[in-house]
């Protein structure tokens, strides 16, 4: 936590806004995307979906494969706790529904679905959009794959299990959209980074969640940065984003949020 609390006022003191950003691609983004002010009616739905999770006091067994929860140390959850520490935010979820709507993401993957909170989001962002999200806890994976039926998410396919089985029996595709939120270790974000990339095509996009969450993530956030393959990447502390285009400089911009 301390080192969090260290980086985020290192954060603060570099980063800028839409006035800092000299790239139009990042600057439209950044204003009509980022900070689009517009109350959306789907944000309800976000909002109440998260809403009903933070209600739920039933409880499950619970299998952290990754780095696990730095809030959340018992085994056995309730879901309310779970959407508390450990689910996305609304206003990552708001987020990641007008990322998804900005750029029409049409094949998305996910790793890390938690309770759905995000692939929920994202389904409603771009309904068309055919989305495959991995879970490592096989509750919670039922959990969500249930709850995420409950609420009518058609587009979205889950799979539990650990998420180098599973990349591996993916078949192989491109996608536009790669959500990294599972994992928090700097080895296996590395790995799944070098396994993805071959997924990429000019106009992919990679968020990573926490690029803040230790030392080590954040020394695989630099090192996902110096990637050839990598041409912009915007810090917005609590997500990195990684862009592969091709007709862009490289560049990387820290935007506040």
């Amino acid at each position: 936590m301390l080192y969090q609390a260290t980086q985020y006022l290192k954060f603060l003191i570099k980063s800028t806004n839409q006035h800092g950003v000299h790239s139009p691609f990042v600057f439209n983004l950044v204003t009509k995307c980022f900070y689009n002010k517009t109350k959306y009616k789907d944000y309800k739905t976000i909002l109440h979906y998260k809403k009903l999770l933070l209600k739920n006091k039933s409880k499950i067994k619970t299998t952290d494969l990754g780095a696990g929860s730095q809030v959340m140390k018992q085994q056995i959850r309730s879901i309310s706790n779970i959407a508390k520490n450990a689910g996305t935010s609304n206003k990552r979820a708001k987020l990641l529904f007008r990322i998804t709507k900005y750029f029409s993401f049409e094949t998305i993957l996910e790793l890390g679905t938690s309770l759905g909170v995000a692939s929920h989001a994202i389904s409603l962002g771009y309904p068309k959009s055919n989305i495959t999200t991995i879970e490592g806890c096989p509750n919670i994976s039922k959990f969500a794959k249930t709850n995420l039926k409950k609420y009518h998410v058609k587009n979205t396919h889950v799979i539990s299990g650990n998420f180098n089985d599973t990349l591996n029996t993916l078949t192989p595709n491109t996608y536009d959209f790669i959500f990294f939120d599972g994992n928090h270790q700097k080895d296996a974000t590395l790995n799944y980074f070098e396994t993805l990339i071959k997924t990429t095509h000019n106009d992919s996009v990679f968020i990573f969640d926490d690029i803040y969450w230790s030392k080590d993530m954040t020394e695989a956030w630099e090192i996902i940065k110096s990637h050839p393959k990598v041409s912009v990447t915007i810090d917005t502390f609590f997500w990195g984003f990684v862009f592969f285009r091709k007709e862009q400089v490289k560049e990387h911009f820290t935007i506040r949020l």
